[in-house]
């Protein structure tokens, strides 16, 4: 397979590197050279060094190196040729092949990409003058679309007719099936895929367009929204996303991506001024859109829609991808019931309000479980805390779900110890109280169980059994508020398991046991964090209510200093940056606190 050496050579000097970079993250010039943060492989500092007189770039963190084609290649996820095709589109540049099979599977392709393109102005040309697009035009208007929006995005009319489109582009029947345009039907006729429907096109993330997506005018029979067929060979809608060519700056520049289910939603959030917004193409959000939005450096997610409907993929997905891809995923704060596009055109502040203020995706799901439950009777509040711990369960990280079991405690005005032991799992129905072979109740519920979903303090005995030079020194008895873990992490010592669990009671001797099967691979510092996390609540609620109690105004104002210090410290815990530091000087104070509490 072959593109004449000349041609490629044409391309790489065409190719403004610096520009093709600068559409997946941030870059700055830095003397004659260039800096960036990595996109092949993320970071946080700049290491990606680019000469634009030397056409080349180099990192310093993943040791990846080339020129703009070689740059094509690892973004889009192409082969050389296919690189080389894609900047030669960008900067019109015609391409020579020597023959091949696969030469003339890409050449089809591109005949394909060209047909959907001259079908893209066929439909707008058709939408902004002739007489039958008239209703189409009122209806855009009514949305507040004038002719500077229907150009940019290039919508479209297509006549309510059999095949005045297949009839203009003049193609074979394969290529009208293939590139999904049309079909021939039972009669051996050519014919339309789409009639009387505004026309969106749809571009992917190059700029080549790919298909449509078309909507049905109000009042008129049949589905509301239709999208280019999957038969079509150039189009994918788990692969592609409305708005993604368009609004790549405004993602890069943000570091995050707006999801929404309508192209109407993408446009009114760029109207409103926030210029990095895309749909889904009548698919739920895919590991492969995650992947692509990850590739122009969007580390937040924000769903414009409802995240419980089916707009987005299972949770236990959404979960995996925030931890393989390092993402957030939170959910815009949408007043109840409204849709972006008119929020937009209505009040383009409050849409904007609701990104800036979007809740993370877990607590989004946990404030509706709770916001849909009568909270004002016992029996409310117990359904509301096993409906909103039926939903945290579902995280895979235990310090999360501890987390949203302390909120659920303080929302429902459940024992958070109780709310603990419900987590873990029933105790056996056959025994309900639980007492250990001194006859003394076992608060933790060792004995009954010790579930896989450890609480963060069963974590950090799980640390300290398997990696004790890690985490002894750091910790203290008294962090552990559970009288059952704290037992047992005090019995540790250096003599080893064995010793401990003599000198441990019974209930405490069988956690240890159960942790010391399991070995531990949680990274150090999060255990800390989880450990800190619950300390810190303890002694905010101690110090809140001392606050409360104070007589001086200089007491008050001693009490709100160190509430405050406390809170900072919790916050730094949830930045890789600053938690280490955090946890230097939390631990310790936390631990004198609590020492001090308790003689």
């Amino acid at each position: 397979m072959g593109i004449q050496s000349d041609d490629i050579t044409k391309v790489r000097e065409s190719a403004d590197l610096v520009a093709l970079i600068a559409e997946h993250t941030e870059i700055k010039r830095s003397g004659r050279s260039w800096m960036a943060r990595c996109p092949m492989h993320g970071e946080r500092t700049p290491s990606l060094s680019v000469s634009p007189e030397k056409g080349v770039y180099y990192c310093f963190g993943c040791h990846r190196s080339g020129d703009a084609i070689s740059f094509v290649q690892e973004m889009d996820n192409l082969d050389f040729v296919g690189a080389v095709e894609s900047l030669a589109a960008r900067y019109g540049i015609t391409l020579h092949y020597t023959k091949s099979d696969e030469g003339v599977v890409r050449a089809r392709k591109r005949k394909l990409t060209d047909a959907v393109g001259k079908a893209v102005e066929f439909y707008h040309q058709r939408l902004m003058s002739s007489p039958d697009g008239g209703e189409a035009r009122g209806y855009l208007r009514s949305r507040g679309y004038g002719g500077d929006i229907v150009k940019k995005y290039r919508i479209g009319w297509a006549p309510d007719d059999w095949d005045q489109l297949a009839r203009h582009l003049r193609l074979s029947a394969d290529d009208l099936r293939d590139s999904g345009l049309g079909f021939v039907n039972k009669a051996g006729r050519q014919q339309d895929a789409f009639r009387g429907r505004v026309m969106f096109p749809i571009f992917d993330e190059r700029g080549d367009p790919v298909g449509f997506g078309g909507r049905i005018l109000p009042g008129h029979e049949g589905p509301k929204y239709k999208n280019t067929t999957t038969e079509a060979l150039v189009y994918d809608k788990s692969r592609v996303l409305y708005g993604l060519h368009d609004h790549r700056e405004g993602i890069v520049h943000a570091g995050e991506a707006i999801i929404c289910e309508g192209y109407t939603d993408v446009i009114g959030f760029a109207e409103a001024g926030i210029e990095r917004a895309v749909a889904t193409c009548g698919t739920a959000l895919t590991e492969q859109h995650v992947k692509l939005l990850k590739r122009f450096s969007a580390d937040r997610l924000v769903l414009s829609f409802d995240a419980d409907a089916a707009g987005l993929a299972a949770a236990d997905r959404v979960y995996a991808w925030e931890q393989e891809f390092g993402l957030e995923v939170l959910v815009a704060d949408l007043p109840p019931g409204v849709d972006p596009a008119d929020l937009a055109r209505e009040d383009p502040a409050e849409l904007g309000r609701a990104v800036s203020e979007a809740i993370r995706f877990l607590k989004f799901r946990v404030d509706r479980v709770l916001a849909a439950t009568d909270l004002s009777s016992a029996e409310g509040r117990a359904h509301g805390a096993q409906a909103a711990f039926s939903v945290v369960a579902e995280h895979p990280d235990p310090l999360v779900r501890d987390q949203y079991l302390m909120e659920i405690s303080d929302r429902c005005r459940i024992d958070i110890r109780r709310l603990r032991e419900f987590a873990a799992g029933p105790v056996e129905p056959s025994k309900p109280e639980v007492r250990d072979s001194r006859g003394e109740r076992d608060p933790g519920g060792a004995i009954a169980s010790v579930s896989t979903r450890l609480t963060p303090e069963d974590e950090a005995i799980r640390v300290a059994i398997h990696r004790p030079d890690e985490i002894v020194d750091r910790l203290a008895p008294v962090l552990f508020d559970d009288p059952v873990r704290r037992e047992a992490f005090e019995a540790l010592g250096d003599d080893g398991l064995v010793a401990a669990a003599d000198r441990a009671g019974p209930a405490a001797t069988r956690l240890l046991r159960r942790l010391a099967v399991d070995p531990s691979d949680a990274d150090t510092e999060d255990v800390l964090a989880g450990i800190a996390r619950l300390a810190a609540d303890r002694v905010l609620r101690e110090l809140q209510r001392d606050a409360r109690g104070a007589s001086s105004i200089q007491d008050r104002q001693g009490f709100a200093s160190a509430i405050a210090w406390v809170k900072k410290q919790a916050e730094n815990l949830a930045e890789r940056d600053s938690r280490e530091p955090a946890l230097a000087q939390l631990l310790p104070w936390l631990i004198d606190q609590l020492e001090g509490r308790e003689t």
